[in-house]
């Protein structure tokens, strides 16, 4: 068996296509441009190249971009400050504080400031106790998440009624990913560094999402063959034959895993392009709540 490769490129410009054809309509109603607000503290490279790249994807579609960026140094207070003020900016329809903070912040109180229409990110303790709640609906999920479902979703596999396997239960991937499952009425398990016989665990799974962060964790053999696998991990593996000395490999040995699932997201470019393109499409979305809540 060789897996259908999962192409996140694709679906993803497919989305942000129609998401520029929401922002252009918008516009010829005569309503603003959506805005959306980012938020970097300290100078981590990974987290500098995200930003850039997200604000880059908005203004190709039409979505100004306001990019704020405050050292490292910045305290609770500050970093709270801003985003209270951008709260109330009407030309910002989306908040994204760009996450790990320094460690010296507190995550969930600055998460917690961000106004619940501007979650663009979907990590407001309300958003995700929502998502948490049978028969409560969200207004805005965690990005990629969500790109997660998308991509399951174009695969034509049912999630109702599956098992699904996520390795990994962060508060940014992980547990988002569970509960979206389980709403969609799939049958969960969730894993972790402490659960016992992972290989065993993962051969039961329909749908296996890798969100661990050490890479090419997932062998071959841990695969139940034909099952869905959405590698989330971004790992740097050391590789003197690339121009930069490494390369980006998933959470799943992808060698190994082509030849026994049904369907398998690549990395680079399956879960990645995804992020970005579903936080476009929840800016668009809060610019139309904001138009509404203005009529």
């Amino acid at each position: 068996m060789t897996a259908q490769i999962i192409d996140g490129n694709a679906i993803a410009e497919k989305l942000r296509v129609e998401t520029a054809a929401g922002v252009e309509a918008m516009i010829k109603a005569g309503l603003p441009h959506p805005g959306l607000a980012t938020v970097l503290v300290g100078d981590r490279k990974d987290s500098q190249s995200y930003v850039s790249m997200k604000q880059k994807r908005a203004r190709e579609i039409g979505i100004e971009s306001f990019g704020y960026t405050l050292p490292a140094t910045a305290s609770q207070v500050e970093v709270e400050k801003l985003v209270r003020e951008l709260n109330a900016d009407p030309h910002v329809n989306g908040i994204l504080v760009q996450l790990p903070l320094p460690s010296h912040l507190d995550d969930e109180k600055v998460l917690n400031a961000i106004s619940i229409e501007k979650d663009v990110d979907g990590f407001h303790p309300i958003n995700i106790g929502r998502l948490a709640q049978k028969g409560r609906e969200p207004l805005f999920v965690p990005c990629t998440p969500d790109g997660v479902i998308y991509l399951i979703d174009q695969t034509g596999v049912p999630i109702k009624g599956a098992n699904a396997v996520v390795l990994g239960r962060s508060n940014i991937v992980g547990m988002p990913t569970a509960l979206l499952l389980v709403k969609r009425d799939a049958t969960v398990t969730i894993c972790h560094s402490r659960s016992k016989d992972l290989p065993s665990i993962c051969r039961q799974a329909d749908i296996l999402v890798a969100a661990v962060g050490k890479a090419e964790m997932v062998r071959g053999d841990w695969i139940k063959p034909g099952a869905v696998v959405i590698d989330v991990g971004t790992n740097a593996v050391d590789d003197p034959t690339a121009k930069r000395g490494y390369r980006w490999v998933g959470d799943v040995c992808f060698e190994e895993a082509k030849e026994v699932a049904g369907w398998l997201t690549p990395v680079p470019g399956g879960v990645g392009p995804m992020t970005i393109a579903k936080l476009l499409s929840n800016t668009l979305r809060a610019a139309k709540y904001a138009a509404a809540a203005k009529a």
